[in-house]
């Protein structure tokens, strides 16, 4: 089976893109990442996809007027490499309904929480005040609203009573830096499918346990 063709979209240092690195370099991996994008010309994320001989793109959303001729300009990128599947990797930029749209069941994300918990932005920081016994993160796929879609795959952490928002983000990219190449492994050996706005793993709702570490 050819291996599934993967973008990775980011804006910053990449520590969940080199997850996925590691992940798709292994000899046996199902998915392959063709190139991977930034709309910072100096996110560290591009140093990582060099040395790992991935091909890169610098798509600067600044160069562009507006959300959409930029989105096009992506898109085009994407459809040039004959992308089937986009990751987002700490890509600090909304999308539009009609991009998000284009790619359905076809981009994915991480979230620094338990969806459907704590959406947008100081997820760590938000945890804490709130005073859960539980967080995490998500991977999921896209939806136009924020932080929305079927979810793949969720890992949880304890909060302590002497976490501070970094030491509860740290216990958590932890788990993000699992859960990511998971749920991407998970989607190219074709084991998940969306119906209707949940996921199901071979035809079951419910994450067999044998699905939990197939990436050694």
């Amino acid at each position: 089976m050819a291996k599934l063709r993967v973008a990775v979209l980011i804006s910053g240092g990449g520590s969940n893109l080199q997850a996925l690195i590691d992940m798709c370099t292994a000899e046996d991996s199902p998915a392959e990442i063709i190139r991977v994008i930034s709309n910072v010309d100096n996110a560290y994320g591009l140093e990582r996809a060099k040395q790992a001989g991935i091909k890169t793109t610098v798509v600067d959303h600044k160069k562009y007027n507006g959300r959409e001729p930029f989105e096009d300009a992506l898109h085009q990128v994407l459809d040039s490499d004959k992308i089937q599947m986009v990751c987002l990797a700490g890509f600090m930029r909304l999308l539009t309904d009609s991009f998000v749209h284009k790619w359905r069941d076809r981009l994915i994300n991480i979230h620094p929480a338990l969806l459907p918990s704590f959406k947008g932005l100081h997820t760590h920081e938000r945890a804490i005040e709130a005073g859960v016994k539980f967080h995490g993160a998500t991977v999921h796929y896209v939806r136009p609203a924020m932080d929305e879609g079927p979810i793949i795959v969720q890992a949880a952490v304890p909060v302590l009573s002497s976490d501070s928002p970094d030491d509860l983000g740290a216990r958590v990219l932890e788990q993000e830096h699992k859960i990511y190449p998971l749920a991407l492994k998970l989607i190219a050996e074709r084991k998940v499918r969306v119906s209707g706005e949940k996921v199901l793993y071979n035809g079951v709702a419910t994450l067999p346990e044998s699905f939990m570490n197939p990436i050694g």
